[in-house]
């Protein structure tokens, strides 16, 4: 079997599997059974001629034919989309950007982001979707998002080991800080010393986030009031004097009523740092004006200030 036989099944099914990171997720989000989906990729591999995925006892991994195989699917499957809009008598999407964020960011940044590029070039349409870091940049390779945000804490490597590697653009570094509660006795002051963290109750995130909330490098074992993932939940648990969590600078302009953000002193800086990443190659025009318009609400954002370039 030669891979020009490959069908377009196997590839869109090829793609997600390689989005998702596993072929449970990627059967349950196609609707399939993971039979299916393992019989797809089987002829795929056929067509092929080579393993195209690991299996590992934490899902799949791309095998170097793989990660050539869904670059190229990608464009494939996008081109034949393209057309089937076209003869839908739907517009073309030469101006569409598909955008992929970290929970906070969708607070302020990207909305703001998105104002402003509305503004500039409304003919830029940009799809969004949030996802954990892991997901968007599974995302990224297999070609269903253009850019991702990622957030990331020193050392600052690289958000994965797979070749080529990812386009990283700094938007912006910010400190984190604490939120309290406006009547909590840490609020009496205009910062946080870091040695009153002790002791205190945390608010902290839940699965890919788990330690997210905490403040970093504690010397103790932190006690956990309550979890959630949603950043809103995090902090109205905070107004309402559950416990204590962390947030980023770009957060203190949105946080609720009865929330104080302050920076935390006596001990070393915690900074985030804020990339927007890519697959390497030339970047289409709508992508570079939604990238720059993310990097011009990250440096208007409250708190936040330019630093580094790409």
């Amino acid at each position: 079997m030669a891979f020009t036989d490959a069908s377009l099944t196997a590839l869109r099914v090829f793609r997600e599997v390689a989005e998702r990171g596993t072929l449970t997720a990627a059967a349950a989000a196609l609707g399939y059974t993971q039979s299916a989906v393992s019989r797809q990729i089987a002829s795929l591999e056929r067509a092929a001629g080579a393993p195209l995925l690991e299996r590992r006892h934490d899902g799949v991994r791309l095998t170097p034919a793989g990660r050539v195989v869904v670059r190229r699917a990608a464009g494939v499957i996008d081109q034949i989309d393209a057309t089937a809009r076209e003869l839908a008598g739907l517009p073309g999407e030469e101006g569409t950007v598909r955008l992929g964020w970290f929970a906070s960011a969708g607070a302020a940044l990207v909305p703001r982001a998105l104002t402003a590029l509305r503004r500039a070039h409304p003919a830029i349409t940009v799809i969004t979707r949030e996802g954990s870091t892991p997901a968007l940049v599974r995302a990224l390779r297999a070609g269903t998002i253009d850019l991702a945000l990622l957030a990331a804490a020193p050392p600052f490597r690289p958000p994965d080991t797979e070749t080529p590697a990812l386009v990283l653009r700094t938007l912006t570094e910010r400190s984190l800080r604490v939120a309290v509660p406006a009547a909590h006795p840490l609020a009496r002051g205009d910062y946080v010393d870091i040695a009153d963290l002790h002791g205190q109750r945390w608010i902290a995130g839940t699965g890919d986030d788990r330690v997210m909330g905490v403040w970093p490098g504690l010397d103790e074992r932190p006690e956990i009031a309550h979890t959630a993932r949603d950043w809103l939940a995090k902090l109205h648990l905070v107004a309402a004097g559950f416990g204590i969590t962390t947030v980023t600078e770009s957060l203190t302009g949105v946080v609720p009523a009865g929330v104080r953000v302050l920076p935390v002193r006596g001990g070393p800086s915690e900074r985030r740092r804020l990339w927007v990443a890519r697959m390497p190659g030339p970047a289409a025009d709508a992508a570079e004006r939604v990238a720059q318009a993310l990097r011009a609400a990250a440096i208007d954002g409250p708190g936040d200030r330019p630093t580094l370039g790409e």
